[in-house]
């Protein structure tokens, strides 16, 4: 809006009211120069615009309204008859008015093209009547050349005490249930034009006061007056069948005064009462990218089953309900979880299978089975762990292996996926870890430094140490990077099939090996030897690292016997399940790849095929006709720590209310450092501050004063790890990379849970 010094012109002299209305468009003779809002015709919206015709409306309807007239799009009428109007409402020009746009195209529900035309304010006499006309009618001129049809609403000059904007509807929470006022000293113009901060008020569905932030120390609005807007807005509703957004006034007198109703164009998406809370949780930590239709296919389903079979086991969740909708799911591509899954209480401390929240997933282990199947869990842990290490060890290179072969091999990979999932699931739930047990994670750090200490290159150590595998992640678009165990700087480059074995891998080079070349190239025991026996609570994998294998991956430069750091021998079950589950799912990236070549599919476009189609395809029966077209999925940012879907599968974090997991330790100890967000120059005393609990983290570890996630479990991999350094950590912090930002000084207390700004003095 602008006032008369803003206008431009200088207008007509008095005597020139016919050349006058020609050049305010009132030449073309389809109508009367003015229309009272009270006349129908001033509720047209294709001749008085929308925001004359809904005041005309709500006038109508007995809203308070001010009076005033129209001066509809291409009117004509008596030439003298628009100077008559304005000595009316304006007394003879004693009275200022407001000169405001009304266009068909504003204050629609599709769009309100707010600030987009002109309004004058506070026109004072008939010549500035006139320009500030003319200036309304020129605001209709688009960048783009348009002209859009524009009428104009005339209306007294109203000195307001408080004013403001009321929406009746709460726009930001997306709920109906709820109004926001934001109202400021003076008329609400200052407010829209952003030039003063209002105080902020939300009421309930009938005008109780729930929340202010107020911008000054005196309240603007007083409850009867808060009590009133939820009146009008409410009527409004009434009359216009939604939600309206309402500009308001109160005047001296105490009087509540309607300026501006139009529909609210832009409301949040809202869940559903029954959307179920969701979260990215520990699942980020095996699955931190954004994945591609194949990787959900090889990687997220089979662990979605092996979870729901895990849940079933344990009794923690009815099977109808692990039917009706899955444990894990993919939202633009990134891996969610279900926060909340069965009621049935937890016995043990470490219960959370997917969640540190109480009430969250639970695998009990209660009921008359509960403690026998904790017993046999190592056992059967030993013996999924030894069967995959001997179909590992018989996979032939998958170059050497025919396009059905090629299938079946991928079929195995997934339901060898299924099982180790469920068992890992189980075994972290039922069996206790001690807080030092050794994890996989530090077991390949140890070893990963080892053989850089030992000069051997980045693109030999998978096949040396293929336990450095667990401090990677699954992908089939992404190179493959050993992490930098200096903890700053950038990582080694070398692309996926550079580093691993060149008996694996479609088109890598020949490399002299005095082991055979046609295995996968995964260390592995011997096919038919059981390992040795050993102490309740580790599984038995000595031969799954100790001997050499067969398909171009062996000891090389490393010395005979590795140490017990560095050896993934009796790992804790968990541990060794996890170790099996990230071994298979690299062995799928090389058949992946294999496959894609053997069926003439370009492989940088593989991954955006479903399992289904590549299984179509190795049978002979042709690529998608649409692969060519297909494109990789929009980049998406990572999943809020909590939310709920609303429609159309829009993400809606849960608000600050509620925690989700609620912050708690995971590491004991007590540390003051500087918050450190792994990319910047590292501070002498860093605390790490991240997302989640990404594995990829752990060469970062040493040398760390404490570490502070948003998401994580008390079982993760860097969780298990923190404990190992003796490293407190804190984990379910909410918003703590964007309320701990770089530099900030920091107490962890692991112990406690808590995670304060400041020296903890």
């Amino acid at each position: 809006m602008t006032t008369l010094d803003e206008r431009h012109g200088e207008g007509a002299r008095d005597g020139d009211e016919p050349r006058g209305e020609v050049a305010l468009g009132l030449a073309p003779a389809y109508g009367p120069a003015t229309v009272p809002l009270q006349e129908p015709l001033a509720a047209v919206v294709a001749k008085a615009g929308s925001k004359a015709a809904n005041l005309a409306r709500a006038a109508g309807a007995g809203l308070p309204v001010l009076p005033g007239f129209v001066i509809p799009y291409q009117a004509q009428g008596d030439p003298h008859s628009l100077r008559r109007a304005w000595q009316a409402l304006s007394d003879g020009g004693s009275r200022p008015l407001v000169v405001r746009s009304s266009s068909p195209q504003e204050d629609t529900e599709e769009s309100s093209l707010a600030g987009q035309f002109t309004s004058v304010l506070d026109v004072r006499g008939w010549q500035d009547f006139r320009t500030a006309v003319r200036t309304v009618l020129d605001s209709a001129r688009r960048a783009d050349g348009s002209v859009a049809p524009m009428a104009v609403l005339v209306q007294p000059m109203l000195t307001a005490r408080v004013g403001g904007v009321m929406f009746g509807a709460d726009p930001v929470e997306g709920r109906t249930d709820r109004m926001l006022v934001s109202a400021v000293r003076g008329g609400p113009d200052s407010l829209v034009s952003g030039e003063q901060q209002g105080t902020n008020y939300w009421l309930s569905g009938r005008g109780r006061l729930l929340r202010t932030e107020a911008a000054e120390a005196e309240p603007l609005l007083t409850r009867r007056e808060l009590f009133r807007l939820a009146r009008l807005a409410r009527r409004a509703r009434q009359v216009f069948g939604g939600p309206q957004d309402i500009e308001f006034g109160f005047d001296e007198d105490g009087r509540l005064w309607l300026f501006q109703s139009r529909p609210i164009t832009s409301m949040a998406a809202r869940p559903s009462r029954r959307a179920r809370l969701l979260g990215p949780g520990p699942v980020a930590e095996t699955l931190p990218d954004q994945l591609l239709p194949l990787e959900e296919d090889l990687w997220v389903a089979p662990m979605a089953r092996g979870i729901a079979a895990a849940l079933d086991i344990g009794g923690t969740a009815p099977r109808r309900l692990l039917r009706s909708a899955p444990v894990l799911t993919t939202i633009g591509g990134r891996a969610a979880t279900r926060r909340r899954l069965g009621a049935v209480p937890p016995r043990h401390r470490w219960l959370a299978l997917l969640n540190p929240a109480p009430g969250a997933r639970r695998l009990a282990g209660g009921g008359p089975g509960g403690g026998r199947l904790a017993a046999a869990l190592p056992g059967l842990a030993t013996d999924l762990v030894a069967d995959v290490d001997r179909r590992l060890a018989e996979v032939p290179a998958p170059g050497d292996l025919s396009s059905a072969a090629l299938g079946d091999e991928l079929r195995w990979t997934r339901r060898a996926l299924v099982s180790l999932h469920a068992q890992e699931a189980l075994a972290g739930a039922l069996l206790p870890q001690p807080p030092t047990s050794r994890t996989a994670a530090g077991t390949a750090l140890a070893a990963l430094t080892a053989a850089r200490a030992r000069g051997i290159p980045d693109h030999r150590i998978v096949a040396t140490d293929p336990v450095v595998l667990s401090l990677t992640a699954p992908s089939l678009r992404n190179p493959l990077h050993l992490p930098n165990t200096s903890g700053g700087g950038t990582p080694p480059e070398a692309d996926r099939d550079g580093i691993l074995p060149p008996a694996t891998g479609p088109d890598l080079p020949a490399e002299k090996t005095a082991n055979p070349p046609h295995q996968p190239g995964f260390p592995t025991q011997k096919p038919g030897v059981r390992p040795p026996a050993t102490p309740p609570g580790a599984a038995r994998t000595e031969g799954l690292a100790e001997r050499p294998a067969r398909g171009g991956i062996h000891p090389g430069d490393a010395p005979a016997e590795k140490s017990a750091r560095t050896s993934p021998a009796s790992l804790p079950p968990r541990e060794a399940l996890r170790l099996r589950i990230r071994w298979v799912q690299e062995l799928q990236v090389r058949l992946v790849r294999e496959a894609a070549r053997r069926v003439g599919a370009d492989p940088a476009r593989a991954g955006l095929m479903r399992w289904a189609e590549l299984a179509d395809a190795l049978h002979g029966r042709g690529l998608p006709a649409d692969l060519a077209d297909r494109t990789a999925p929009a980049a998406t940012p990572p999943l809020p720590d909590s939310f709920r879907l609303a429609g159309g599968g829009v993400v809606v974090a849960e608000g600050d209310g509620a925690r989700g997991d609620g912050t708690r330790g995971v590491s004991a100890g007590r540390a003051v450092g500087t918050a450190w967000d792994g990319l910047a120059p590292r501070p002498p005393d860093p605390v790490l501050v991240v997302r989640t609990l990404d594995p990829g983290l752990a060469p970062l570890l040493p040398g760390l004063t404490g570490l502070v996630a948003q998401t994580g479990s008390p079982l993760s991999h860097l969780a298990v790890l923190a404990r190992e350094f003796r490293l407190p950590a804190v984990v379910g912090v909410t918003d703590a990379v964007d309320r701990f930002p770089a530099g900030a000084r920091l107490t962890v207390d692991g112990t406690a849970g808590d995670v304060r700004l400041g020296d903890g003095s």
